[in-house]
């Protein structure tokens, strides 16, 4: 399963956001853009589902911009994926024309099930821990050889 650019734009934004420390100065949408390495006009309507989702606040005006909501912080990812993603299905067995196959495959059911496995990996997961202190080094410049 792959997830729309528009769920993985929504979730690097929801990153970006949650490592402003409190009391720092908000982002603007520009500057999440900028940070995410998208189009202004990508990360404004990602900011706008996640506003109304309640992920989100935004603030006009002197002294204002973007900051996670309290929910937001400790959102689900699993939710947040639904949420983003919608109720669609892995595969389109009733598009037009429907799957001829689908009165007897067993395909559709077993890819719910992954879906939903997918989900509940997720689920656990908050939006302030995908921010959380790294639990080992990050490695950069990554080669082919073991380490040794």
């Amino acid at each position: 399963m792959r997830l729309t650019k528009f769920t993985d734009l929504a979730l690097r934004s929801v990153m970006r956001l949650a490592v402003v420390r409190d009391g720092g100065d908000p982002l603007t949408t520009r500057e999440v853009a900028e940070a995410v390495g998208v189009p202004y006009t990508h990360a404004a309507k990602a900011v706008t589902r996640l506003r109304h989702l309640g992920v989100v606040e935004a603030r006009r005006g002197r002294g204002g911009g973007l900051a996670l909501t309290g929910f937001g912080r400790q959102a689900s990812v699993g939710w947040l994926v639904r949420e983003l993603e919608g109720e669609g299905e892995v595969v389109a067995c009733e598009d037009d024309p429907p799957c001829p196959l689908r009165a007897a495959c067993r395909l559709r059911g077993a890819l719910r099930a992954a879906q939903e496995a997918f989900y509940a990996a997720l689920d656990p997961l908050t939006v302030a821990d995908l921010v959380a202190s790294p639990t080992g080094p990050v490695l950069v410049g990554l080669t082919s050889r073991p380490p040794g």
